[in-house]
């Protein structure tokens, strides 16, 4: 690999994982008030499984999903990525780990969850990659053996975030809602369509799924704004 490659990929990785590399960053800091909403939103119970989606994709669920991921281990919560987009799976490249056996390897009986997981270089925050990409992605995620993966894991860790294939695109996605307690939207600024958004938010109620709330990713900030003087100071 060229050293252009390689520095292309770090500086990927820190984009996408500005949380961790730049924690008191304006933007570390939207991240951690997205993780105070969803505390807020389940003040009744306690939520600890959780999935992130989009109605299409290029939206930036798998970004969100990754930072959230790690502020909420930063509070001290064990917390487990799991990569259930079992058509285009990103968790390994944003994590930098191998993805030849993962959750598909699981769901199929030919590991165990322990054998499967990754250490991140975040402290309480470990990954389930998607494994190989299997025939019948849909099926998968329906079946008991992921009913009997999510009770497994949340013996283990304290909060379990899906990563999910955008919602209009597959029903892979309302499968895994009617799994968790809740499902947070990913929408891209002035990218999403507003019909987009609203079909999305339709079937994840058809799938009895609990919206905590939705994240409006890529949105410009103004230097003049509050929130990016009280940053600064």
């Amino acid at each position: 690999m060229s050293r252009k490659n390689r520095k292309s990929i770090t500086v990927a990785k820190e984009r996408s994982l500005l949380t961790h590399q730049n924690p008191k960053s304006p933007i570390a800091e939207q991240y951690k008030t997205i993780r105070t909403n969803i505390q807020f939103a389940a003040i009744e119970e306690d939520m600890r499984s959780i999935m992130i989606s989009s109605s299409g994709p290029m939206e930036g669920k798998s970004t969100t999903i990754a930072n959230l991921g790690v502020v909420m281990a930063q509070q001290g919560k064990k917390v487990l990525i799991v990569d259930a987009d079992l058509r285009k799976p990103t968790v390994h490249y944003t994590f930098r780990t191998m993805n030849t056996r993962g959750i598909t390897n699981v769901l199929t009986r030919q590991a165990e969850l322990k054998e499967v997981t990754y250490e991140t270089e975040v402290p309480n925050l470990e990954v389930l990659t998607s494994g190989p990409i299997p025939p019948n992605p849909s099926e998968l995620l329906g079946s008991k053996a992921m009913d009997k993966l999510i009770e497994e894991a949340l013996t283990i860790y304290d909060l379990i975030l899906f990563d999910c294939p955008p919602i209009l695109a597959v029903a892979d996605s309302q499968i895994i809602a009617n799994k968790v307690q809740g499902t947070v939207l990913v929408v891209s600024s002035e990218t999403t369509e507003k019909e987009a958004a609203v079909k999305a938010k339709e079937r994840l109620e058809s799938a009895s799924s609990k919206l905590l709330g939705v994240v409006l990713n890529r949105k410009k900030m103004k230097e003049g704004s509050y929130y990016y003087y009280y940053a600064q100071k």
